[in-house]
């Protein structure tokens, strides 16, 4: 089996040259293939990302991608994703503060009206609304009516926005128990992480079954035709992020689609739409 000399180096000009080079020495490679392969597959598709949003741009369409689900899910990694080479004129993330005295004595939306996307403009949601489906009722950062109020709510809510053009593309973003609690670990252990556990992530593992039952409920009140839930599974990360990227490229016919060097529909073992079944089950 041979080795890479610095020489090599000097002489490569590209991923694909590396590749046949470390097959040509009989190089194993497996984990360094799937990270270049990853880092290809990002860049076609975000190549992708961009005419999208030179269409969505053109064509003044206002659209808002929501990124739900359990702590350490990978929202902030996928949101990052998806931003990383988009004009920032015409893209925003929103990532809201806990609510302050004033907002909490106004209309819960309120907060979330104003954020919404312009004409020309791609809005990404790291949570949303949709705290007080899941999150808020769990923690008890709200009373039973004011968390019964939003389910019959959200729907009207969703239903005026999609009347007056808005696109809305909701992600739960799925993880299992052991995942969640490897991935907690993991943020204890690196200092760069470290900032990422908060209170409430200690509080994630503890009450699991209990954020089960209001994601169930949330679904069943909240899924709707116009305004679907699309569940990723993320135990896989880099799987999870080309996958979301690939549903949100699939929902527009923008110029230039036809000439994608990558495939622009989901897998379906990785991305579906939520559906009811007594004996569904989603992390």
């Amino acid at each position: 089996m041979g080795e890479l000399t610095k020489e090599d180096f000097n002489n490569i000009s590209s991923h694909k040259e590396l590749l046949a080079l470390i097959k040509e020495k009989n190089i194993s490679f497996e984990k360094v293939e799937k990270t270049l392969s990853y880092n290809e597959e990002l860049r076609m598709l975000q190549i992708e990302l961009v005419k999208l949003q030179n269409h969505i741009s053109l064509h003044n369409k206002r659209v808002a991608v929501i990124f739900e689900g359990r702590d350490a899910a990978g929202k902030g990694g996928n949101i990052r994703r998806f931003m990383e080479h988009l004009n920032p004129r015409s893209s925003r993330l929103v990532a809201l503060n806990k609510p302050t005295e004033i907002e909490k004595g106004q209309w819960y939306f309120q907060r979330y009206i104003k954020e919404l996307p312009n004409p020309g403009e791609i809005v990404f949601f790291d949570r949303s609304w949709y705290n007080r489906a899941v999150v808020e009722p769990v923690m008890g950062f709200c009373s039973e009516l004011q968390y019964k109020q939003f389910l019959v709510q959200v729907p009207e809510f969703e239903h005026m926005m999609y009347e007056d053009g808005v696109i809305i593309i909701k992600f739960w973003l799925s993880i299992t128990k052991e995942e969640q609690g490897k991935r907690f670990e993991g943020r204890k252990e690196t200092p760069l992480k470290r900032w990422k556990f908060s209170p409430v992530d200690k509080q994630g593992q503890i009450l699991w079954d209990k954020y089960t039952h209001y994601k169930e409920e949330m679904f069943s009140k909240t899924h709707t035709s116009y305004s679907p839930w699309v569940i990723v599974k993320t135990n896989d990360k880099r799987a999870a992020r080309l996958e979301a990227i690939r549903h949100v490229l699939s929902q527009f016919d923008y110029e230039g689609k036809l000439e994608s060097s990558t495939p622009l529909n989901p897998d379906p073992n990785i991305v579906m739409r939520y559906y009811r079944s007594s004996i569904h089950k989603i992390d």
